[in-house]
């Protein structure tokens, strides 16, 4: 069993960056894969990010590639989401997600607990 919390969300301008933590309590957090997704208003929620369980392997949906960067720190239940060169496009809710597996999935059905979301809003 695994309980995660966000944190880092906020308003900030176009070009500027942030920076989002995940906590995660629980002991199977060092086996468990974890990802990122967003959702914006009226939209379905979105694949962002994901990480194998000991961080050696990313993945990231194209519209973040290049500008946002997965890591995890096991040492601390820690999974951080740093966000840099934003856009407008990039305002959702953000939330992070575990799975019972140590391989990464971009799909949300695959993930089996969640955060309750941080809000990013970027303005132009």
């Amino acid at each position: 069993q695994l309980q995660l919390v966000e944190s880092g969300g906020g308003l900030v301008q176009a070009g500027g960056s942030l920076r989002l933590s995940c906590a995660a309590s629980g002991r199977d957090f060092i086996m468990s894969a974890m990802g990122w997704f967003r959702q914006a208003s009226g939209k379905e929620r979105e694949f962002v990010a994901t990480i194998t369980a000991n961080g050696g392997n990313t993945k990231y949906a194209g519209s973040v590639k290049g500008r946002f960067t997965v890591s995890r720190d096991n040492a601390n239940n820690m999974v951080v989401l740093q966000m840099n060169n934003l856009k407008v496009e990039d305002t959702a809710v953000y939330y992070c997600a575990a799975r019972r597996f140590t391989f990464t999935s971009s799909y949300e059905e695959n993930y089996d607990y969640w955060g309750q979301g941080t809000q990013v809003t970027v303005s132009p």
